[in-house]
């Protein structure tokens, strides 16, 4: 089961990974996306396992972001593909048929692509200008949401991603959205806590 709530870590000054997911575990999220930038393979290793290690503990979904290697090293239960990475048809070779991966998607024709090779969700964005995610596609806002899934006819899970606050949850859920993705809203908030229960409220 696709959660409609993802929650992605990031590197965030005078806080670890590890202590974000943490955080986010014991306060009811249970789908998490470790992104992880600007580290050495056997870093990157390390801060996956000890993650994976406090997702078990709370039996939180644990996705790696673009990393097919550290996945598979850790037994994750997925990988998320941004555009540049691992095509999803030799991830999947590689992972198997029982691992779940999601694609990055910018258009329509992008999500047509991806449920055609075998894509388990969608991550469509970005839905706002955001910094947390370099080289940057066309910002979608509330109407290219709302334009794709119009012509979208598919059961594949749309998770929509780029720069969610609080107040963006409703209405892009009344886009017809899946659910939604949240990185900054949580990492950089003074009250993680709070900001977790009520993005869980909301969706």
């Amino acid at each position: 089961m696709i959660s409609r709530l993802h929650y992605l870590t990031q590197d965030v000054h005078n806080i670890s990974h590890q202590e974000l997911a943490e955080i986010a575990c014991k306060n009811g999220i249970r789908w998490i996306q470790l992104r992880v930038k600007n580290q050495s393979y056997d870093g990157w290793l390390q801060i996956a396992k000890d993650v994976k290690s406090i997702c078990d503990q709370f039996q939180t979904t644990l996705i790696i972001n673009d990393n097919v290697e550290i996945c598979k090293a850790i037994n994750a239960d997925g990988v998320h593909l941004g555009k540049n990475d691992w095509s999803i048809i030799e991830a999947r070779k590689n992972l198997g048929t029982k691992k779940i991966i999601g694609a990055t998607a910018n258009t329509l024709e992008d999500i047509t692509e991806h449920e055609k090779n075998g894509a388990n969700y969608i991550g469509l964005g970005p839905y706002k200008f955001t910094e947390t995610k370099k080289n940057l596609s066309a910002v979608l806002g509330l109407d290219g949401y709302s334009t794709i899934l119009q012509h979208y006819n598919s059961s594949i899970p749309i998770i929509a991603i780029g720069g969610i606050q609080l107040k963006d949850v409703k209405p892009l859920i009344n886009t017809g959205i899946y659910g939604i993705a949240v990185s900054s809203a949580i990492n950089l908030s003074n009250e993680k806590e709070k900001t977790i229960k009520e993005f869980i409220q909301l969706v």
